[in-house]
């Protein structure tokens, strides 16, 4: 019988130099890797776009049936179980999954990049109408949409990990379609799809991390943009998130996600009293309304008779996102939330993080709109120039400007090592058959070659094409997910007829 904790399969080496290949086509020839990724990419969301955009909805519809059906009170583990985490903790390591570190990079970013260049033709730039719109389509992307992709994924894992007592691969959801045995092929290509996402996105997103921590201590200590402070700044950090690593997920990683939210709530609440506080309860009060009310018509949202690639560029590019994410985040959510019902995780992961990242987004992009608006500053036009500055302008406009400044660069690395030591958490199992306690030396290998890759794509200029590249999974992603869906509600309908003969006995 294999050894689950081997990492010697077919899985681990086929994943492994497939993703070698990648960066080094990425490292070596990075602007053609980068045009036949937006190739392929531009291709695959032009022709499926309409096919993201109803499945994505579709899973927020079943995420909420499944909430409020009779389903819900299945637990996902034994009947006696009780959470593993305490509700804070949990909430903490849900933003640990890599969330966090896309809300505070994008939470000015992305309604300053509305402002100055509205979702919809018809609104002139930077006007009240623009930053209206700007407002709900930030709150419509960092809602429950992207959240039901990673609430299905998880659900299904934990479901058959905790309460079926199989492993935690992405192939074994598939087990009440295709039977518990055999199909080692389609199964092993399934697992390869979500290693290689996994690490593409992941190395991708440290990068990222590691450009916006540069324009930080550019913007506050003055060092210079330069490649050497990033390769520094990732050899720290690689050291900081294997030590994390070591000790383990109750230990590191769940002291980490403490102070993680700790801060984000710290932060959070200095910019809401220091900021335009009335105007930032409006704006939110408004955007929540704008949001609900128009749901359906951005989940539906598509150009064919006018034209235009703002759609492609925003919404669809984010659904791909979390699409291909799913396979990271939705392992790890599952991890830690065993002892919970199906109620309690599809409510918890589907509301509690996009309602906060809604306050986040109100409190950041609401301060920095109200100061375009009605102070005459010109943060939309610097986040236009550069994104990765956008959190810092805004700080110039408030009081204790270096303070906040360097807790969000703080924030920023905790929440990367988080987001890193998740991830080698989450490649170990699944590159060593579902193991919920990989050993250490996987975690090792997965985390150095984390770092190697994002240091060799900055030392290359190729982030942008694996970015890209990790993103064209997302449509056969998509279609796992439908299937995952199917096995999912037919294996509730077996345990909901199982029940009342258990209760006879």
């Amino acid at each position: 019988m294999e050894n689950k904790a081997s990492f010697m399969n077919i899985v681990f080496w086929v994943s492994a130099i497939v993703i070698s290949f990648l960066v080094f086509v990425g490292a070596i020839f990075p602007q053609t890797f980068e045009r036949f990724s937006n190739m392929i990419f531009d291709f695959t969301t032009y022709a499926f776009g309409w096919f993201y955009l109803i499945a994505v909805f579709l899973f927020v519809l079943f995420c909420l049936f499944l909430a409020l059906s009779k389903y819900g009170r299945i637990k996902l583990g034994n009947d006696e179980d009780t959470p593993d985490y305490p509700f804070f903790t949990w909430v903490g390591m849900l933003f640990s999954a890599g969330f966090g570190i896309g809300l505070v990079f994008w939470g000015i970013a992305e309604p300053m990049s509305h402002f100055f260049v509205p979702p919809q033709p018809d609104i002139p730039e930077l006007t009240d109408d623009a930053a209206r719109v700007a407002m709900r389509y930030s709150f419509f992307h960092w809602g429950v949409s992207q959240w039901s992709v990673f609430t299905i994924v998880g659900l299904a894992i934990a479901y058959f990990q905790f309460r079926k007592k199989e492993n935690g691969l992405i192939s074994t959801t598939f087990n009440p379609l295709i039977g518990v045995g055999g199909k080692s092929p389609l199964r092993n290509t399934i697992d390869i799809l979500a290693v290689i996402a996994t690490v593409m996105g992941v190395a991708t997103s440290v990068g990222l991390g590691i450009l916006q921590i540069n324009g930080g201590l550019t913007n506050v200590f003055g060092l210079p943009n330069a490649t050497y402070v990033q390769l520094i700044t990732i050899a720290v950090l690689l050291v900081l998130y294997l030590i994390s690593s070591t000790t383990g997920l109750d230990r590191g990683i769940r002291y980490l996600s403490n102070l993680n939210l700790s801060l984000a709530l710290i932060l959070m609440v200095f910019v809401f009293i220091a900021g335009p506080t009335v105007f930032i309860l409006n704006s939110f009060t408004l955007g929540l309304g704008d949001y609900i009310s128009r749901f359906i018509e951005m989940s539906l949202r598509l150009t064919p008779y006018q034209g235009g690639t703002w759609v492609r560029d925003w919404t669809i590019f984010y659904w791909a996102w979390a699409i291909a994410w799913s396979p990271f985040v939705g392992g790890f959510i599952a991890r830690v939330s065993r002892g919970r019902t199906v109620r309690q995780f599809v409510l918890g992961v589907l509301i509690i993080p996009p309602l906060i990242a809604l306050i986040w987004v109100s409190i950041f992009g609401g301060t920095a709109l109200h100061f375009d608006l009605f102070q005459n500053t010109a943060i939309a036009e610097a986040v236009n120039e550069d994104v990765t500055n956008a959190l810092f302008v805004t700080f110039n406009e408030l009081p204790l400007t270096l303070v906040a400044s360097i807790l969000s660069i703080l924030l920023i690395f905790t929440f990367l090592i988080t987001s890193a030591d998740s991830a080698t958490f989450i490649l170990g199992m699944m590159t060593t058959g579902g193991s919920l306690n990989p050993p250490l030396v996987v975690k090792i290998i997965w985390g150095a070659l984390i770092a190697a890759i994002a240091a060799v794509l900055l030392l290359s200029s190729g982030l942008e094409g694996l970015q890209t590249a990790s993103l064209i999974s997302a449509l056969p992603f998509t279609i796992i997910l439908i299937i995952i869906c199917v096995s999912l509600f037919k294996s509730f309908q077996k345990e909901g007829k199982r029940k009342p003969k258990q209760k006879q006995k």
